[in-house]
């Protein structure tokens, strides 16, 4: 990067901890520091909503997966408007109500103090888990511009984050948020028009759609009914639907956002709004890979995006083999741009023989740089001795780094910091939050003052960020990150949603009866995970209703017992 591009990093970054240490000062007590003293506006509490679940992953690894897998992985999001209007009508009144500072303290009124202790372990675990990649993946990106060892770059950026999150608490994570995704709005607006303008002079965006679609590309909607297949209608809409309820309605990190609101009219607003704009913004980020990969349709990619592991094997014993394959790759994606662009003349001249003649070319020629790749990437697994071959993290920070011009790829990259920043710093601070008072004030230390709690809690922000950066040194082995993270979050999240719903609607079920069901439902879904192709939406579906079901014949069995 040039010296300007590391000035707009740089200052973006310092910028982000110094107003988040300035907003986040003056809080005396645990209200103030973990729920901003509940007094933020609706827009904010939507901006912090968003920026919560929009980490550096989806700014890194999604444009990656629409470039490979196109359009499809938009199902995963079509049950969020939903779930935000049931949560508006059921979720929201009912913790304003009881003023809750974690959602899993209204289970102890519901239940007990060990079905709350349940649902806030599993919570931390994922959580805590999810925290590490979301250091993870921007590390990647300063790793491969300096070179340096991911496992250091990985202390520097949750490092960042620790220190405005542990000093500001709340109100510094919901203030920063609210720049971070002005930078992150501006920065993606600015490379899907520098993708475009990238695009040959004769090819439009009507022109550039066309291609994405004639290439598979477009497949935002399939309606077939596969439960191993990962993303269709079914597993969006319905999957979808549970995973969103749980997330944005168990997951303190979400949770905590809109308890800030100051009053359950902010708190829906913030919640609906979210609902409204997720989706447009989620089409958004899928079309910037789309387009990344139409302008390599007209430029030649290279046989690996992981330019680290590329020259790594190029220098090995294995460097002659991969250097034939990358020349044999490069003369075939010639091959093909120059099929693409007759594709292309042949629907301005409303051509249908050429167009029919060009598609089927296209298709054979499109199975040959496939297999291409496919030998490129057997020989780097050769190489790299088992590490994960696949390079969906890497394709969009690729393009960025070569064709993005001074200036806008400093900001693309300061994006892509603040995205991490804004998901980690919200984990953390729920974490904090959940392990402060659902574990330490409710079981460890009842009577502590209010300046010794403000301590703890942050003592307990900086111990969760050294946990994160533990876990994001081994995120590498995980495959794609945007798929991991969603992955981990669907072995917890069904079960943590089933536990709230039977406290919401099955009155007559007592707490060993969830806590039970809740145990055997986690190990269900554990077991899908293990031995079946079932796609991890489903994951939500599984582990919410084997609480409910089970909690009903335990409850009895319970009873019985307890009669006898």
């Amino acid at each position: 990067m040039s010296a300007i591009d590391w000035s707009v990093l740089i200052l973006s970054l310092v910028f982000i901890v110094i107003y988040g240490v300035y907003k986040g000062r003056g809080s005396k007590d645990i209200t103030g520091y973990l729920m901003a003293d509940r007094n933020i506006r609706w827009y904010i509490v939507t901006l912090s909503v968003m920026a919560t679940q929009a980490s550096a992953i989806t700014f890194i690894s999604t444009p990656g997966q629409a470039y490979s897998d196109g359009m499809r992985f938009i199902q995963f999001y079509l049950g969020l408007p939903l779930a935000m209007i049931v949560l508006s009508i059921t979720a929201i009144p009912l913790f304003h109500k009881l003023k809750v500072f974690t959602a899993y303290e209204y289970l102890e009124n519901r239940f007990d103090l060990k079905t709350r202790g349940l649902a806030a372990g599993l919570f931390l675990i994922q959580r805590g888990l999810a925290s590490g990649l979301t250091i993870y993946a921007p590390a990647i990106i300063l790793s491969t511009l300096l070179g340096l060892n991911i496992y250091i770059t990985n202390l520097i950026l949750g490092g960042l984050v620790i220190i405005y999150t542990a000093s500001g608490g709340s109100k510094a994570v919901s203030w920063t948020q609210t720049q971070q995704m002005i930078i992150i709005f501006f920065a993606m607006a600015g490379a899907v028009f520098m993708i475009l303008h990238l695009l040959p002079q004769d090819v439009s965006v009507t022109d550039a759609l066309f291609v994405a679609g004639k290439m598979g590309k477009l497949n935002a909607i399939d309606f077939s009914f596969d439960l191993n297949n990962r993303y269709n209608i079914w597993s969006g809409v319905i999957g979808g639907f549970f995973l969103a309820l749980s997330y944005f309605g168990t997951d303190q990190s979400q949770v905590q956002r809109y308890l800030t609101g100051k009053s359950i009219t902010h708190s829906r607003l913030g919640l609906l709004a979210n609902g409204v704009v997720k989706v447009p913004m989620q089409v958004f980020i899928l079309l910037l890979g789309v387009f990344v990969f139409v302008f390599y349709q007209f430029t030649a990619p290279p046989l690996f995006f992981n330019s680290v592991e590329s020259r790594n094997v190029r220098a090995g014993r294995l460097g002659e083999q991969y250097r034939q394959v990358e020349q044999q790759y490069e003369t075939a994606c010639q091959e093909k741009s120059g099929l693409i662009k007759q594709l292309v003349q042949a629907r301005h001249n409303n051509d249908d023989i050429a167009l029919s003649v060009a598609g089927r070319q296209l298709d054979l020629a499109e199975q040959k740089v496939s297999g291409l790749k496919a030998q490129g990437a057997a020989l780097i697994r050769r190489h790299t001795a088992n590490k994960d071959t696949g390079d969906t993290n890497y394709i969009f920070l690729f393009f960025v780094l070569k064709y993005i011009p001074v200036g806008l790829l400093g900001l693309i990259i300061a994006a892509i910091f603040a995205a991490s920043m804004s998901s980690t710093s919200s984990e953390l601070n729920a974490l904090a939050s959940t392990t402060m008072v659902d574990i330490y004030k409710r079981m460890l230390k009842k009577d502590g003052s209010d300046r010794h709690y403000l301590v703890v809690s942050k003592a307990m922000t900086v111990g969760w960020g050294i946990f994160a950066i533990m876990f994001a040194q081994y995120a590498n082995r995980l495959g794609t990150l945007i798929e991991a993270v969603n992955i981990l979050g669907s072995l917890f999240y069904g079960t943590i949603l089933g536990i709230f719903l039977t406290a919401f609607y099955l009155k007559s079920i007592r707490g060993a009866a969830a806590f039970y069901a809740a145990i055997v439902a986690e190990v269900g879904v554990v077991l899908c995970f293990l031995f079946t192709q079932i796609s991890y939406l489903w994951y939500n579906v599984v582990g919410c209703f084997l609480v409910i079901i089970f909690s009903i014949p335990i409850d009895r069995f319970l009873q019985r017992r307890k009669t006898r």
